[in-house]
């Protein structure tokens, strides 16, 4: 589970050095719709000892360039699970709308807080500035149970 957070860290943070390897001709491509992109998360949290869990987020992302984006997530769980999870990401654009998201935070709940590296994977389909994405993550918390979240997220790039 170390490897993880390690593997997490990392990636967010030579995440921008690989970046400035991409030519500006990704600064066209992005500005046509922007490079800010906004997303609402509808989703459910599976938690071994919690169950399931309806969960709602907020995806906010400033794409650098065709490769890389950095943002933020805050998402909120219901039911059993009752927790607020805040992260720092990086996005990896792939090709085609398959994207990695990799990023540190925490879960903050009643009785306490803990350390979450998270790790997912995204298809973003675009329509005009508009974009559909079903996503797949895992998140690890430290001397907790793991959870995964799957889910349907509705954004607009500006």
């Amino acid at each position: 589970m170390r490897y993880i957070v390690q593997l997490s860290m990392l990636c967010l943070f030579m995440t921008p050095l690989l970046a400035d390897e991409i030519t500006s001709s990704s600064e066209a491509e992005h500005s046509v719709h922007g490079r800010n992109h906004l997303s609402v998360l509808l989703a459910n949290t599976h938690v071994t000892e919690e169950g399931n869990n309806a969960t709602v987020g907020i995806d906010y992302e400033y794409r650098v360039n065709k490769l890389l984006g950095v943002g933020a997530i805050i998402e909120r769980a219901y039911g059993e699970l009752n927790a607020t999870t805040v992260l720092a990401v990086a996005d990896i654009h792939f090709h085609n709308g398959l994207i990695m998201q990799v990023g540190p935070g925490v879960e903050l709940a009643e009785d306490e807080n803990v350390f979450v590296s998270r790790v997912g994977i995204l298809y973003e389909y675009e329509i005009e500035h508009y974009t559909i994405s079903p996503q797949l993550h895992w998140d690890y918390h430290h001397d907790e149970s793991n959870a995964v979240i799957a889910g349907l997220a509705l954004g607009f790039s500006f």
